[in-house]
């Protein structure tokens, strides 16, 4: 499979063996997620109990290139914000989304509510 991005929901797919946990692996090695994105990955493995030492090792196992969000990602994402506000897509989502315009790579996630986005990015559903 060629590169893509990774939404947090999508890398939870795989991590939790849910739904849609096979085009996440087939995209493994050579997907790419960004900092803020692993950042909810890790609150949510926290928030169900998991302790961090944990986690650590779970995703240290999983070849992901994981990217820093910077002040042009910044701007990317504010940016969205207008046009997302009605989709109810969070500061992480927006963050998920402008890594994949800046790299020109399709996104995949679990929330279907990204169907009606256009921002000249290729949004996969996986579920």
């Amino acid at each position: 499979m060629s590169k893509v991005v990774l939404d947090a929901s999508a890398l939870l797919a795989l991590l939790n063996r849910e739904p849609g946990e096979e085009e996440v692996a087939k995209a493994i090695p050579g997907a790419i997620m960004s900092t803020v994105n692993l950042s909810e990955v890790v609150a949510k493995l926290a928030e169900n109990g998991m302790p961090e030492d944990v986690i650590a090792t779970a995703l240290a196992g999983i070849e992901i290139e994981i990217l820093p969000f910077d002040e042009a990602g910044a701007y990317q994402a504010g940016g969205l914000r207008v046009q997302t506000r009605s989709l109810g897509m969070s500061f992480g989502d927006r963050a998920c989304v402008a890594l994949g315009q800046s790299l020109a790579l399709p996104v995949l996630t679990t929330d279907r509510r990204w169907r009606e986005l256009d921002a000249g990015v290729e949004i996969r559903i996986i579920r």
